[in-house]
């Protein structure tokens, strides 16, 4: 037998309306915020509740020979670990595929439209609205519908394993205890599928080929110990913002927004400068369109090839919190005693973050100006990832399911986000091959107010997804 296309896409516009949105709606609703955004998480049981919630329906659903179960261990946010045996092929000589996500979650951000909210699920078009939808909690949903959809639609795959964390959101800081853990038990996966990714329209199925690296922390400066009025001590006392601002001009160049830590940058390579080349042909430009810019801004770099390099293939720094500052309407005429700034440097996706995080800690605290009191702590630091070449049997099947789910050819890209999880299994499972895809298209504004997954776009990956598995488990 084969796969029937169109009766597995049947099965999946089935799961996905009749199960897989309402419980999306669900899912939404829980304020599952990762343990960065909550030192709380475990007593005020949100993480939980989620866990528990996507679980049951893994739990519940008609595959033959599934178990899935709660991966627990003391101090860190479990896993939900699914295990599905082969199917149509011989389970003696299958291989293994590790589909992959998570469903903690960014916390809730200011900006939402009045009628819309982080914990309120709002079905509008194709676009369902609400925190975690996208990023990611539909991946454990998509992830059984396409294996129950091959099963069910005379297809065949291979041992699946489906992994879905709840740390992704911090970094994954819990998630390498889990793999130590569960490292018998998964055995030698030779496919990966994560789920956690973006795409560059919704009119094909886009496999990221690359991933940027992160260093993160945050830089204090303390000059006073306690504000003093600024009419008595300005000009001799130096401002901490101002030195904050000599500090950080060390590792920007403030004009050109060019990181100047050395080992921060590296080579681009020929082959991926190429596929942003067929990205942007594809697309009529790169993705800076889709940002909500105001009116009469202009993006830093307006060639969309170099701008697209820029998202993807070079460090930038942005600064993403700041204390110390109070809000314009309590601002007294005060000389205040310290600035902390939260920084967060992307990083090519083969620049070496631990290196780059000493050379990062050692070029701010050196020589503090005025003898400032200057500390950096760096304590998020994740690998970038640079994916193996496609194997010709893969670059078929993605080509395949594609077409089957959208009509034209899989599309590769480089992302600009992190998924720490991808370095890790690269160097865990060194001869796998990595199918990483997601939903964040144009608008979807993960992480910040209004976002949403396009419902449409996510059912056809599903299909896609399904024919992707089809293909692994008979090549």
């Amino acid at each position: 037998m084969s796969l029937d296309i169109q009766a597995a896409g049947a099965v999946i516009t089935d799961l996905w309306s009749a199960e897989i949105e309402p419980e999306l709606h669900d899912y939404i609703a829980i304020p599952a915020l990762s343990p960065a955004f909550d030192d709380e998480w475990a007593a005020n049981g949100h993480l939980a509740t989620a866990v528990e919630h996507i679980r049951a329906w893994m739990a519940a659903r008609p595959i033959e020979g599934m178990t899935v179960e709660v991966h627990e261990l003391d101090g860190r946010t479990p896993v939900i670990l699914a295990e599905i045996p082969a199917h149509g092929v011989d389970a003696a000589a299958a291989p293994t595929v590790l589909l992959y996500g998570h469903l903690d979650k960014q916390p809730e951000m200011e900006g939402w439209r009045a009628d819309l909210g982080p914990w309120t699920p709002v079905r509008e078009g194709d676009r369902l609205y609400g925190r975690g939808g996208a990023d990611d909690g539909y991946a454990a949903y998509a992830s059984l519908a396409a294996i129950e959809a091959v099963r069910r639609s005379g297809g065949a795959h291979g041992r699946c394993l489906v992994l879905i964390e709840a740390s992704e959101e911090s970094g994954s800081p819990d998630l390498p205890a889990h793999v130590d853990a569960l490292r018998s038990r998964l055995g030698d996966v030779d496919l990966i599928v994560c789920l956690d990714s973006g795409c560059g329209d919704y009119s094909t199925m886009w496999v990221t080929t690359s991933l940027r690296g992160l260093v993160g922390g945050t830089l204090s400066i303390e000059i006073l110990t306690e504000g003093v009025h600024s009419g008595s001590a300005s000009g001799v006392v130096p401002s901490s913002f101002r030195i904050m601002r000599l500090l950080l001009d060390r590792i920007e160049d403030a004009a050109t927004g060019a990181v100047l830590v050395s080992s921060a940058n590296v080579e681009i390579p020929d082959h991926r400068r190429g596929e942003v080349e067929a990205m942007v042909s594809a697309l009529g430009a790169g993705r800076a369109a889709e940002f909500p810019m105001v009116a009469g801004s202009e993006p830093a770099i307006l060639d969309a090839v170099e701008a697209e390099l820029a998202r993807t293939w070079k460090p930038t720094v942005s600064y993403t919190g700041i204390d110390g500052l109070p809000s314009t309407a309590m601002a007294g005429n005060v000389l205040r005693p310290g600035t902390a700034v939260k920084l967060s440097l992307r990083l090519p996706p083969t620049a070496e973050p631990d290196q780059v995080r000493d050379e990062l800690t050692a070029v701010l605290e050196a020589d503090p100006p005025y003898g400032a009191t200057v500390t950096f702590d760096g304590n998020e630091v994740g690998p970038g990832w640079n994916a193996p070449e496609l194997a010709p049997w893969l670059r078929t099947a993605l080509d395949a399911a594609s077409t089957e789910a959208f009509g034209a050819p899989a599309q590769l890209m480089g992302e600009g986000g992190s998924i720490p999880f991808m370095g890790m299994l690269g160097a865990e499972f060194p001869e796998a091959q990595f199918v990483i895809t997601g939903v964040l298209g144009p608008g979807s504004n993960a992480h910040g107010p209004n976002e949403f997954l396009d419902v449409a776009y996510a059912e056809k990956l599903t299909r896609a997804i399904a024919v992707v598995l089809d293909h692994h488990g008979r090549r």
